[in-house]
């Protein structure tokens, strides 16, 4: 059976997306307000998964874990910003149920997915990637890549991780969905990736 795709935001608010396969549900990256909109349209999440750990893409994962009892998925690098509200957002702490390893696939319910790092924009931020499509968070864009000028951004992790994209994806074409904005494809990224590796050289 297909995955749907269910989206909530546009522009540049955070997107948080549903994927809906064979009656089960998964949470990608719920941020801000995101919890209303998942409990009406969300029957039968089985987990969230958070591309990174800034407070527009995990605020919701407190309350999730509390009200629908289901297990939150990050990387253990960015885990400690689920502990602290940093930006005084108003956000309710909380720990990772699952602290996930690089490329490691994963299955839950109907779902078959892996996070693959690609820090930079944070220490552990990832696409999770499914077998037709990706979710890149604020990794890449629809016409750019992710800030690598917060505290805890790295230029030259995010250099290396952009030549990563380019070797780990050579022929490939799936869909992307970012973290913001509208949703684009690999190859369409991999057009101007290359300009921005090499403008962090």
């Amino acid at each position: 059976m297909r995955m749907l795709v269910k989206q909530m935001g546009r522009g540049y608010q955070t997107n948080c997306y549903l994927l809906v396969k064979s009656g089960d549900v998964l949470i990608v990256d719920p941020g801000i307000g995101a919890f209303e909109w998942i409990a009406a349209n969300a029957k039968g999440a089985v987990a969230a998964l958070n591309t990174h750990g800034h407070f527009d893409h995990v605020y919701s994962d407190a309350i999730l874990q509390k009200r629908l009892r289901i297990p939150i998925y990050i990387r253990q690098e960015d885990n400690y910003m689920l502990a602290r509200d940093y930006c005084n957002t108003g956000m309710q702490p909380c720990v990772a149920d699952v602290c996930v390893r690089d490329e490691e696939w994963i299955e839950i319910g109907a779902f078959r997915f892996r996070f693959v790092l690609f820090s930079g924009h944070t220490p552990g931020c990832s696409m999770i990637e499914f077998e037709d499509r990706i979710f890149s968070g604020d990794f890449i864009f629809s016409d750019c890549i992710g800030r690598y000028d917060f505290l805890d951004s790295s230029a030259s992790d995010m250099k290396r991780s952009l030549e990563r994209f380019m070797d780990l994806y050579d022929a490939d074409d799936r869909a992307l969905y970012p973290g913001h904005g509208e949703p684009t494809s690999i190859q369409k990224a991999k057009a101007f990736v290359p300009e921005f590796i090499r403008a962090l050289s």
